[in-house]
């Protein structure tokens, strides 16, 4: 996904009730028919409270200065947005971690960004006590892991000097679930960790499933059908191990085009998956096309 953008509490600051997913039950349930529920993706600073009411589930950027209950609807969750793969330069424990040696290099994507490495102490100590805990403090319900596959990436790069990278992603999570059981928890991706972590998370985000943008040529474009299967199988795969998990699908498109995005929305619903789809700037909810 595009990236984006108190120290940490102890226990008894984090307590947020049980693990149970409010209508969880419909949250899995696809089918093939749309029956209303909607999640949503908006790491933009003014999200639009009246659209936002209307999602089941929402992945925010939580460190914009502004309230959120203006933005849950009922029965929401709101879950915030937390990089694992990658750190952005702009963060305040950027520096910290470079200088504890944790970071490698940059994403060629997105230069301001650099991997991170999760198998060095100093990595996991502000993941478990400061990047998690900063989020729940702000009133969150859990957190959105991104970046997981730049961590597969680094680790077939290079298998040597990188080993180990994949074990320790998944190792980390099984920490985030041990010491945060009642948060919801949403992977994008990170399909190599996945059968270690699948139990492990709530719901499960398959990014560019159908369609994505070509860096390259510049613009939107479909995926190939082995690629969407290639996706479709993994997910299928993760929650034959663990049934309470949610599929969700991330699409991009250009937002001019609605009987594109329409056929998006069905083509995803048909395969019992929870679709949304939006531009790659991910800076605004943009609303499902009316049919």
């Amino acid at each position: 996904m595009a990236r984006r953008r108190m120290l940490a509490l102890g226990a008894a600051g984090l307590a947020l009730g049980l693990r149970a997913i409010p209508g969880a039950s419909a949250e899995r349930a696809g089918g093939g028919r749309d029956d209303g529920w909607r999640w949503g993706v908006d790491y933009g600073a003014a999200t639009d409270p009246a659209l936002a009411r209307t999602f089941r589930l929402l992945v925010l950027e939580p460190h914009h200065a502004r309230p959120i209950a203006p933005l849950r609807g009922p029965g929401s969750r709101l879950l915030g947005y937390v990089s694992l793969g990658e750190v952005e330069r702009s963060r305040p424990y950027f520096a910290e971690l470079d200088a504890a040696g944790a970071l490698g290099p940059a994403n060629p994507n997105w230069p301001d960004a650099r991997m991170f490495d999760l198998r060095h102490p100093q990595a996991r100590r502000i993941v478990l006590e400061r990047m998690v805990p900063e989020v729940l403090t702000l009133g969150y319900d859990g957190i959105f892991i991104d970046t997981i596959d730049s961590v597969e990436a680094m680790e077939a790069r290079d298998p040597i000097g990188n080993k180990g990278m994949v074990a320790a992603a998944a190792t980390l999570i099984g920490e985030l679930r041990a010491r945060f059981p009642r948060i919801g928890i949403m992977l994008n991706r990170g399909y190599a960790v996945l059968p270690a972590v699948a139990p492990q998370i709530d719901y499960l985000l398959a990014e560019a499933m159908a369609s994505r943008w070509n860096f390259a040529a510049g613009t939107y474009e479909m995926v190939s059908d082995a690629d969407w299967q290639w996706q479709a199988e993994r997910l299928r795969a993760a929650q034959a191990r663990n049934p309470a998990l949610v599929m969700a699908t991330l699409d991009y498109w250009n937002p001019d085009e609605p009987k594109r995005i329409a056929a998006l929305y069905a083509r995803e619903r048909a395969a019992g998956f929870r679709p949304y789809v939006a531009t790659l700037a991910l800076d605004r909810l943009i609303a499902e096309p009316a049919r």
